[in-house]
Formats: structure tokens, sequence, C-alpha cells
């Protein structure tokens, strides 16, 4: 197992999505580098804006982002592997990078290693279908869209926020491609009656066909299959049925629910392990109203800041201050140039207002830009607060620096 500074207490964060980059930015401004120490692992050496695959995948450029440049300053070490297995008896992780297989041992553990696709047991789905959980998978479906012909049909499968993405995108960026939706109940059915009615509107501007109340129940080469036995021809299926976490937590002796969520208290700590934190789509947290909070960067982020505040509270010798995570809005792009911002309920039930248009859109992009801003720059977002931690020998005391 890898040494490092043993009088530091070892802070290992798994992941650097939204979740986990922001946990381990913002908890460095909170504790002192030289009594802990802070290592992000992380599968690429890059941070990924997720709410933008979609328009990776038409074939926008989007900015590169460097973890290392986002970290700079901060004192947190990035460790670019990827996590195997996590031990939580022992507090160790497996990991894997160019040079082989290593362990890694830690005093806390932040595990934000996100989602990937679900497909729900529906056959085809892994051998046919393109999903957008990632830069990689974005990618790909980038290159099936090039090579698509004039006149090819394309079929996206879900229609939740990412699909409904998607569909635009994809819709706007290929006029000459025909594109459809498929979704299990109604389109957009969790909006207002003002952005149903400009969602509708936007889809037929974009030629869109939506196959309402279809449920998919096998992905073939060359289209799909419904429950009612219908067959809906594509010449590219895009998989955006929602997400799955990975099985690592569910692997441990970690408390997890039944779709392998960590399951954590209103401090994000493991309601089993309290050295172990869990942020992000990998965490089951109650929200506003005893919801429990959906996968998306709009939750990950303030978990992440309730995460690191915890933890610096307790390092400290704190108690953590636990409020409820709440929203304030949904939003969806329409493409480049189109948008909506659903006004929500802090337990994420649609008010009647919403922004819609050209204005959601500049809005829209201001929060996504937000997003990654407040990555790259977790050293501006607060003042330095930094306050030395209690050791278990009690030799030193809490004191604000």
């Amino acid at each position: 197992m890898e040494q490092h500074n043993t009088s530091a207490h070892r802070v290992v964060v798994l992941g650097a999505g939204y979740a986990g980059a922001n946990a381990a930015g913002r908890l460095a401004r909170r504790v002192r580098r030289d009594e802990v120490e802070i290592t992000v692992v992380n599968a690429d050496s890059e941070f990924v804006e997720r709410v933008r695959m979609h328009q990776l995948a038409t074939g926008q450029q989007l900015k590169a982002r460097p973890l290392t440049a986002a970290f700079a300053g901060t004192g947190v070490v990035l460790r670019a592997a990827r996590v195997t297995a996590v031990d939580v008896d022992r507090r160790t992780v497996a990991v894997t990078d160019d040079l082989g297989d290593h362990e890694i041992g830690y005093d806390t553990l932040i595990y934000a290693l996100g989602s990937t696709v679900a497909d729900h047991g529906v056959p085809g789905v892994r051998e046919y279908a393109q999903e957008l959980t990632g830069k990689a998978s974005a990618q790909r479906l980038g290159e099936r869209l090039r090579a698509l012909p004039a006149g090819a049909t394309v079929l996206v499968a879900g229609g939740g926020l990412t699909g409904i993405e998607a569909a635009t995108e994809i819709a706007e960026a290929r006029t000459d491609l025909v594109v459809a939706l498929a979704v299990r109940s109604e389109l957009g059915d969790w909006l207002g009656e003002k952005a149903r009615t400009h969602l509708r509107k936007t889809f037929t501007r974009l030629g869109i066909t939506v196959h309402e109340h279809t449920d998919i129940t096998r992905v073939e080469s060359d289209g799909v299959v419904t429950a009612a036995g219908a067959r809906i021809a594509a010449d590219t299926t895009v998989w955006t049925a929602g997400f799955a976490v990975h099985p690592i937590a569910a692997a441990t002796t970690l408390a997890v629910a039944a779709d392998g969520r960590i399951e954590v208290d209103g401090s994000m700590r493991s309601v089993s392990h309290p050295d172990v934190y869990a942020v992000g789509d990998a965490a089951l947290a109650e929200g506003a109203g005893g919801r429990p909070l959906r996968m998306s960067c709009a939750s990950g982020i303030p978990m992440a800041w309730a995460a690191a505040d915890a933890v610096a509270a307790r390092l400290t010798g704190r108690e953590p201050e636990v409020k409820p995570i709440g929203y304030t809005v949904q939003c969806v792009s329409l493409g480049r140039h189109d948008a909506i911002i659903q006004t929500v309920t802090p337990d994420d039930r649609a008010k009647p207002a919403a922004l819609i248009g050209r204005s959601a859109a500049r809005v829209k992009e201001m929060i996504c830009s937000g997003a990654a801003w407040s990555v790259s720059h977790p050293t501006v977002l607060m003042p330095t607060r930094r306050r030395r931690i209690v050791r278990a020998d009690n030799m030193i005391d809490t004191a604000t620096v």
C-alpha cells in the first residue's frame, strides 16, 4: 500500500465530476494542508462537463478543463487512475493506472463515482444503442451521427432531460436526419403547462416525431420493439432511459439502497460507516420535503458542499450545520438558441411560471458555465477559513487561522 505523510489526515475523493471536484476544492478551503492531505482519484485528467454531452455528440467543441489547473494552488493532489474496488473495513481503495494496480489508504473517504447508463434489463441496449453518459460515449455517438447519410433515422429512447436535450440538439444540428423521441408517458409531463406547450411547439418546429406511452422492450440493430408489439425503425438508437450507479459501493459492506446508491444522512455521511461520505449520483440523500434528491448536477454540487463542510467541521471538533437541499429551477436546453427554465418548489415540483425561448437559453448557458466555473475556481467561491484539526490525543485545539 502506498505511503504518504503519516502525520496528516488522509482524505481520498473518488471521482472528479461536479460533485467530487467541488467537494475536494471546498474542503481544501476549510482545513490546513499541512494537517489534511486531499487526494482526488479520477480516470480522466480533465473535468468533463456532463451536462454538455449532447453538444459534444453533435460536433461542438467544448473547452478543455484540465483538473491539474482546476486544483492548482489548493494543495489537492490529482491521481489519474481508475477505481476498481473499495474496502471500507480496511479503509483502502484499489486503483489501476498505466503502471499497474495499486492500493491507497484513507482516513476519510468521499465517494463520488457518479453513474452510467441504465439498461433496465432491456435486451440489445448494450449491443446496439448509443448513449451519452460520458465523454467517450458522446464521441462515439458523434462518430455515428457523422456517418449517417441524409434521410437516416435517429430514435432517442427516454423522455427525461437527457433525452429531450439530445433529440433537440441532434435535430437542430442535422436537419437532414429524421429524429424521433420515445417516451413512456407523455412528453414533458413533469413540467408546468406553459413549459409543456412550448416544448411541443419546439418539437414541431424541429420536426421531431414523439412516440408517447411507448415502453421499449428490445433494441435491435435497425430499430426497437415496444411492449405493444410495434416496431419503430431507426438507423441509430440513442438510449437515455435513466442512470445506474457503478457497482463498486454495492460490493462493499456499506449500507446501500436497492439501486446501489450509498445511503447517507443530511451531512452526506454514510449511515453505516462514519468515515465515508457520498455525494452526487452515487448517494441516496433526502432532500426538501423528504423526497430523494434526483441524479443531477443541481443535486451533486450542493451535496458536495454539504459533505465538504461536514468533513471539515468534524475534523476540527465541531458539529456540521445540516440544512435540507432544495431546488429552485429545472433547466432544459432545446438546441443552442432555445430552452426552458421551469421554476419548481424546493421538493422539485413544477410551478406555473417558466422562462422560455432565447432568454431561457441564455440563462441555461449561464447556469452551465457557472457550474463548470465552480470546479475551475474552487478557491474563489468562499473566504478562506481554515481551522486546526482535532487529533485523537487532543494535543491540538481548534483555532481559526
